[in-house]
């Protein structure tokens, strides 16, 4: 048979037959090995504990031995054989010998060993793991493992937990309204289960878990129990917590800021502007009814006040640009980036690839950003072009600000500039994002996103 080296000893043990494939296992040939006693395949302590001679003497009292251990080649290197030994007898049952089969199971050994080591390590690993709660449940839902890290995060040592349901670590809501129980039954019908809500650890306080529920199925696809991975997102949780009521009341504090600006420019251009045009008629007025030189001076006078209610209503465009309100942002943006990269000597584009107007809110807060970030050109970035380029992308409004300047290292990028922390305040109050890239030398890339419509959920609970 391939892979089996059949052998025949005769009653002392000495090896009578001998096949190619014992010879390719062994390494001996026949010529070799036939009349040698079959002691000379085990190791030396084998020998010397009497081994050899124990099996046959097994094989011919019960009629048969199985074994596995080491053996010995011709070339004295070791190998892992299946071995079988089984006693010949004639017919009035006188022994005559012994059948003996081997087999090279070293490499079955070795994978063996291998998946052994490999799950011993996955064991240490598991049980060594500190940050997640690893533990199995039986079908019933009881603990039948635990993990250190599972000790940690809930407080019940492996001897406390392993035997109890896991219905222990939920609130006496969850437990009352069957929680624990439907957790299992989803695992079970659809492989896994993620949640995320409140625990309860051993002293009674409670945490914040992600936890994931995997359902555990032999070959048969007969449920053996499950796996479940329980990690502490306390922190996490009142960190995302802060985090949104700070955008929260920087968003108030934004929205406070506009209802001010909108208030004063509508005071400055109803009252301050009105009036500065009533004087400057009357100065008009005036003037073409004196002799001069009174006449020229009056005139001054009145070049003079034209001259501020231009400053006024540049005010007044600034606080809240009326662009925005009549024509939408990119006429708004267009308009304020040829009024001061102009005046600045810039070359400037500004490019329009919205296909859906933000919201009002959205909008005012997309131009804020634009006129911080253009400020931050003229004041830092010695550049002779800028480029704006608004998109709208993944339901939102995407605002990228290229310059030609001298730039900076990516991690001093804005560093220090008021401005940029305004700019970031803005964006993320509105629930968006806005990244500063720059390369000394090659200018720097001011990008941000702000979602189309403003976000109306609230805070989890």
């Amino acid at each position: 048979m391939e892979d089996h080296g059949i052998v025949t000893l005769d009653p002392q043990g000495r090896v009578a037959s001998w096949t190619a494939e014992a010879g390719r296992i062994g390494g001996w040939s026949a010529a070799e090995i036939v009349g040698r006693p079959f002691s000379v395949f085990y190791p030396p302590d084998d020998v010397a504990a009497g081994k050899p001679g124990r099996e046959l003497a097994i094989a011919a009292e019960r009629g048969r031995f199985a074994d596995e251990g080491w053996r010995v080649r011709k070339d004295g290197s070791r190998f892992w054989a299946e071995v079988e030994i089984t006693a010949l007898f004639d017919g009035q049952q006188r022994l005559l010998g012994f059948g003996k089969v081997t087999r090279d199971m070293t490499k079955r050994r070795d994978a063996e060993e291998a998946l052994r080591l490999s799950e011993e390590r996955f064991r240490l690993l598991v049980h060594s793991v500190q940050d997640y709660g690893i533990f199995m449940l039986d079908p019933g839902g009881r603990i039948s493992s635990w993990n250190a890290g599972a000790e940690r995060i809930k407080g019940w040592t492996a001897d406390e937990a392993i035997g109890q349901h896991f219905s222990m670590f939920y609130p006496p809501e969850d437990v009352a309204a069957g929680k624990p129980d439907w957790e299992l039954e989803v695992a079970a019908e659809q492989g896994r289960l993620e949640d995320e809500g409140w625990r309860v650890r051993k002293d009674g306080s409670r945490f914040w878990a992600n936890v994931v529920i995997t359902a555990l199925f032999d070959d048969r696809h007969r449920l053996q129990g499950f796996g479940k991975v329980t990690r502490d997102m306390t922190e996490r949780r009142n960190a995302e917590q802060a985090l949104r009521e700070r955008r929260r009341l920087v968003g108030h504090l934004v929205d406070a800021q506009e209802v001010e600006r909108r208030r004063i420019a509508w005071d400055v251009h109803d009252e301050s502007i009105q009036s500065m045009v009533a004087v400057g008629m009357r100065l008009q007025l005036l003037a073409s009814r004196l002799p001069e030189p009174h006449a020229s001076a009056v005139a001054g006078l009145d070049e003079s006040v034209q001259a501020a209610i231009g400053r006024l209503r540049g005010l007044v465009s600034r606080l809240r640009p009326p662009e925005l309100d009549r024509h939408g942002l990119v006429e708004a943006v267009s308009g304020y980036v040829d009024e001061v990269a102009g005046r600045w000597g810039l070359e400037h584009s500004v490019h329009d690839e919205l296909t859906a107007e933000p919201s009002p809110e959205a909008a005012i807060t997309v131009y804020r950003i634009c006129q911080e970030a253009l400020s931050n050109v003229h004041k830092h970035a010695r550049a002779t072009r800028v480029d704006v380029r608004m998109s709208t992308v993944d339901n939102g409004t995407l605002v990228r600000i290229t310059d030609d300047g001298v730039g900076t290292a990516s991690d001093d990028a804005g560093a220090g500039h008021f401005g940029l922390v305004e700019m970031h305040e803005r964006a993320e109050a509105a629930h968006g994002w806005l990244s500063v890239t720059s390369t000394p030398g090659q200018g720097t890339v001011v990008e941000f996103w702000l979602p189309m419509l403003p976000d109306l959920t609230g805070l989890e609970p």
